[in-house]
C-alpha cells in the first residue's frame, strides 16, 4: 500500500500539552473506539496529556473474505504468529513514526510520549516502539501479541530497552488467545525488557479494573519521565 499520513481524533488537556498518548485501535474499529476511556482514566491535570487516536488505513483483510476495513496490516490466518504481513506492518510503522515526529514538532519530547494500542493496535505499539530510535515514556499493549517477533532481535534499537511496557490480556480472549500475549511477554522478558503483565477475567475487550490499572501505570510513567 502507498504510505499516507494518518488522520486522527485528538483530545487536548485543559492546559498546555506536556505529554502525549498515541493510541491505536483494533481491526475494523476506528479512531473513536477508545475516545470514551479518556475521562474514565482521571489522569492528574498537571501531566497535561494529549490523547492522539489515529485511524488505520482501509485495506482488504484476508481472514474476513477480503472485506475492506480499517486495519494496520492484513491478517492472513488466525494462526497469528505463522502467517504475517510484513509489508503492512512496516508501512504502519512508518506512519506511526510520522505521528511521533509531529508530537515532537508540537513541543512534546519523545520521553513524554506513550505508544499504546488494543489488539492490532497494541501489536503495532510494541512493534514500532521497540524499533524507535528515541526514548519513549512507555508502551501500552492491550490484548495483543508481538508481530514479526523473529525479526525483533536484529531490528530493535537501544533507546527503548529500558522503557516500561504494560501488557494486559483477557483470560477468555477468543480472538487473540491469552497464550499469544504470554508468549510475547516472555520473549520480551528474555531480552531484558521491563514488562508488567496483567490478565483479567474477560474476553477480547477492556474491563473496569484494567482501565484503573492503565490509569495508575500512565500516571507513574509520565510522572517519572517528567521534564
Amino acid at each position: 500500500m502507498t504510505d499516507m499520513p494518518l488522520t486522527t481524533v485528538e483530545i487536548e488537556p485543559a492546559g498546555t500539552a506536556r505529554s502525549s498518548v498515541i493510541w491505536m485501535h483494533g481491526l475494523g474499529a476506528d479512531a473513536h473506539d477508545f475516545e470514551p476511556i479518556v475521562p474514565e482514566l482521571r489522569l492528574p491535570s498537571e501531566l497535561g496529556v494529549r490523547f492522539v487516536f489515529p485511524n488505520a488505513p482501509i485495506r482488504p483483510v484476508t481472514v474476513n473474505g477480503g472485506m475492506r476495513m480499517r486495519a494496520w496490516y492484513d491478517v492472513l490466518s488466525m494462526d497469528l504468529p505463522r502467517q504475517e504481513d510484513p509489508d503492512g506492518v512496516y508501512a504502519s510503522e512508518r506512519a506511526i513514526y510520522e505521528l511521533l515526529e509531529r508530537e515532537k514538532k508540537r513541543g512534546v519530547p519523545t520521553e513524554r510520549i506513550v505508544l499504546a494500542g488494543f489488539s492490532q493496535g497494541g501489536a503495532m505499539a510494541l512493534h514500532t516502539a521497540l524499533r524507535y530510535s528515541d526514548q519513549l515514556a512507555g508502551i501500552l499493549a492491550l490484548s495483543c501479541y508481538l508481530p514479526l517477533a523473529s525479526q525483533l532481535n536484529g531490528e530493535r534499537r537501544p533507546a527503548n530497552r529500558q522503557t516500561p511496557i504494560f501488557m494486559a490480556h483477557g483470560d477468555y480472549d477468543a480472538i487473540i488467545p491469552l497464550r499469544y500475549g504470554r508468549q510475547s511477554a516472555e520473549l520480551l522478558e528474555s531480552l531484558a525488557y521491563q514488562v508488567e503483565w496483567q490478565d483479567y477475567g474477560m474476553g477480547h475487550e477492556v474491563c473496569w479494573q484494567e482501565i484503573q490499572d492503565i490509569a495508575g501505570w500512565l500516571g507513574r510513567v509520565l510522572a517519572v519521565s517528567r521534564a
